[in-house]
This record gives C-alpha cells, structure tokens and sequence, in this order.
C-alpha cells in the first residue's frame, strides 16, 4: 500500500467488458513524511470516488483484485482509501481540511 496523489483521468472505450463502470485515475506515489512526488505516475481503479488532487491510499498486485468494486478484475491497482490525514510521531503531517496558503 502507497500514498498517492490524483493528477489526471484516463478514458478508454474499448477494453475488456469486466472493465465497464470502472473509473481509472492517474496517481502519482508521493514520499509520506514530504508529500513529493516519488516514482512513476501509475493507473489506479478508483473504489471510493476520489478526486483531482486528492491524496489517497493505492493497493497493487493481488491486492488490488480484493475490494468489492474490482474482486475477479483484470486489475493491478485499485485506489481503496482517501486520506483525511497523517499524523507521524504524534505530530500532523497532513489534513486534507488544512487549507494551504
């Protein structure tokens, strides 16, 4: 499991029928102390209704076909959490209502 943050949609009109209803989102894995990008951008279903920007928690491989919506789906992430926030040591690294200056 990863942290990731949306940056953008992918469309495909065809694909395979299992594949139908399922929102593909783009997400790119961040550093969890920084926020900073980190990796390579990847293809995420998304299972909970996340949105642009939105930080978010990914599962890969096997893990990604354990989630109602992608159980017995060709799929190899699924984003299945979205994040209010972080805190590490006792301090708040991150809160999705912080607004940032």
């Amino acid at each position: 499991m990863y942290p990731a943050r949306i940056i953008g949609t992918v469309v495909c009109t065809q694909k395979d029928p299992s594949m139908n209803s399922l929102k593909m989102q783009v997400v790119q894995p961040v550093n969890i102390f920084t926020f900073e990008d980190e990796g390579k951008p990847a293809v995420a279903i998304d299972a909970v209704g996340a949105g642009f920007s939105e930080l978010v928690l990914v599962v890969s491989g096997s893990s990604g076909r354990l989630t109602e919506l992608t159980k017995n789906k060709p799929v190899d992430a699924t984003i299945m959490a979205i994040i209010d926030y972080v805190d590490i040591k006792g301090k708040n690294v991150f809160s999705a209502n912080k607004k940032e200056t």
